[in-house]
């Protein structure tokens, strides 16, 4: 296996730094900030994988869909993390309960289910970001031609020399 096919398409910092885009939206959103349907709130939704697009088609990683989908997962984690860090902002005094066959459950377990349930939803919301803005990438970087100096393209170019 080729060290381009077992590499993200960009450095670890880079792929967190992409993701934390997105953390402005989870903060003001949990604290009240901003409401959903308002402008700012739409621009902190789609900015952010718009980016991340536009990192991929600019630098052309080998495998776009992957590269996108990790920075989507990374997004995930730090949606769960966020929604944890700000739960008692978020819900304040009116903490979200359990009903049904479970309302008669402990408060702290059904604490623990509600705050368990919020991270992998958080985690999966993050992955099928990462997949659709991925898929789109992947989709444009076989349809949109590369700019002459995209850096993944100068290297290939310099090798192909060598």
């Amino acid at each position: 296996m080729s060290h381009a096919a077992r590499t993200p398409g960009f450095s670890w910092p880079v792929l967190v730094g992409l993701a934390a885009l997105a953390v402005p939206r989870v903060v003001l959103h949990d604290l009240g900030v901003i409401e959903e349907g308002s402008l700012v709130n739409g621009l902190l939704v789609f900015l952010p994988p718009l980016c991340w697009i536009a990192a991929v088609l600019w630098r052309r990683p080998s495998r776009p869909f992957l590269t996108v989908l990790l920075v989507g997962a990374l997004y995930g984690v730090f949606l769960a993390v966020g929604h944890q860090l700000l739960w008692d902002s978020a819900f304040g005094q009116t903490t979200p309960a359990l009903g049904g066959n479970l309302a008669d459950l402990d408060p702290g377990a059904q604490e623990g289910i509600l705050r368990t349930a919020a991270v992998l939803s958080s985690l999966v919301t993050g992955a099928f970001v990462g997949a659709v803005t991925g898929a789109v990438a992947a989709l444009l970087c076989r349809v949109v031609p590369p700019a002459d100096n995209a850096p993944e393209q100068v290297g290939r170019q310099l090798s192909d020399r060598r």
